[in-house]
């Protein structure tokens, strides 16, 4: 299943003069979201999607986008107030699924154009995506040493390597997931429940957690004012 949490404020957006959440603002005659959900075109035929929003979200806007595109199975599902963090809103709005679903994570404000799943991906008990990058507002993946692409160690806002995150995430089952939330619970890696810092926990376990490097073209952020404007602007 692929997850979509989308129950953030847009705090930046609105402070910024916008009027509408940033999921629904025009960007070359689509919509953020479709921008974003359409990096998973190949997919609107074989995996169920979940959208988790707001309590102020229009759930008519987002279904009627969801159609339009063609997704087959989707559900959107309401929270009652904010959240903890992102990993948090992933727990709540998944609450029903069972333990052993594949649960793949994506940001809305994200975009990847022509997204396709590794070969492989599947026979890992966790995978994330990541570019090479710099700076410290990233989610991050230390790898491990040896050949195969696995990761040693995972870090919200912390650079452990110059390996950033797309926000991309995929767990082998939803229990996992939950396990992991968890342990984190109990020692918080930083002010919000992020997802990246989970992987730590089932590294430790024993986990196999791997990962994909792409180039960073092919990827596109839209998630500040700044970012969205600067897509906005004609060539």
């Amino acid at each position: 299943m692929i997850v979509i949490p989308m129950a953030g404020r847009s705090q930046r957006f609105y402070d910024a003069g916008y009027t509408v959440p940033k999921y629904r603002l025009e960007l070359g005659g689509e919509s953020v979201f479709a921008h974003a959900v359409g990096s998973f075109a190949s997919y609107f035929k074989s995996l169920p999607f979940l959208f988790i929003v707001s309590p102020e979200a229009d759930l008519g806007w987002i279904r009627a986008e969801c159609d339009r595109l063609g997704l087959m199975d989707f559900d959107v599902r309401k929270l009652a107030g904010p959240t903890a963090g992102q990993a948090e809103t992933i727990e709540l709005g998944c609450a029903d699924l069972p333990a052993e679903t594949p649960l793949i994570a994506y940001n809305i404000d994200t975009f990847r154009p022509g997204f396709e799943l590794p070969p492989g991906f599947e026979t890992y008990d966790g995978w994330l995506e990541v570019f090479e990058g710099e700076g410290a507002n990233w989610s991050y993946v230390k790898p491990a040493e040896g050949p195969e692409p696995f990761a040693l160690e995972t870090a919200e806002k912390r650079p452990i390597s110059d390996l950033c995150c797309t926000g991309l995430y995929a767990f082998a089952r939803t229990g996992d997931f939950r396990d992991a939330l968890a342990r984190e619970r109990l020692a918080p890696q930083a002010a919000e429940l992020y997802v990246a810092p989970l992987y730590n926990h089932l590294i430790r376990a024993g986990a196999k957690i791997a990962y994909s490097r792409i180039d960073p073209a092919d990827v596109v952020f839209c998630g500040t004012p700044a970012e969205y404007e600067a897509l906005n602007r004609p060539a």
